[in-house]
């Protein structure tokens, strides 16, 4: 990884609709060289994509829960049941296996705290968990930042 893929990948976290000739003269590389470091960059996995972010407010969508699950149950076959599961319930936005005192932190997106019920539920139907505990966020004051590179 040498300085011209990071600006790139500086370049695109911030732009990333940022057309590749503009980019190309920003970080000082001809058209081609640009576009040759991009393949590599996806080829190896580095730039896995392009994504929209929706301002989720102004649909309406306003309500973060952090959710935190403890479980009784650890082994391979039950996460993979529940690693299904989860998935499968779309306000559920990240899912992550953690360390500590809980085993699983999900980030739940939805409208409304009877939407949030709907989702808590779903996501509790069918699996032996021994605690879930929620945060519902009053202000996001930092979401999707770049990567320090």
């Amino acid at each position: 990884m040498d300085h011209y893929n990071l600006a790139i990948l500086r370049t695109l976290q911030t732009h990333p609709t940022l057309p590749q000739r503009e980019l190309a003269e920003r970080i000082h590389l001809s058209q081609n060289a640009c576009w040759r470091r991009l393949k590599q960059l996806e080829s190896a996995g580095v730039i896995q994509g392009t994504r929209l972010v929706i301002g989720r407010e102004a649909l309406g969508i306003d309500l973060v829960v952090f959710t935190m699950i403890r479980t009784r149950s650890h082994s391979a076959d039950w996460l993979t049941a529940f690693r299904e599961h989860v998935l499968g319930i779309e306000e559920i936005s990240d899912f992550y296996r953690i360390s500590g005192d809980y085993d699983y932190l999900l980030k739940i997106v939805t409208r409304d705290i009877a939407g949030f019920d709907r989702v808590y539920q779903r996501l509790i139907d069918g699996f032996e968990i021994d605690t879930v505990t929620s945060y519902f966020a009053m202000e996001a004051l930092a979401e999707n930042r770049p990567l320090a590179l």
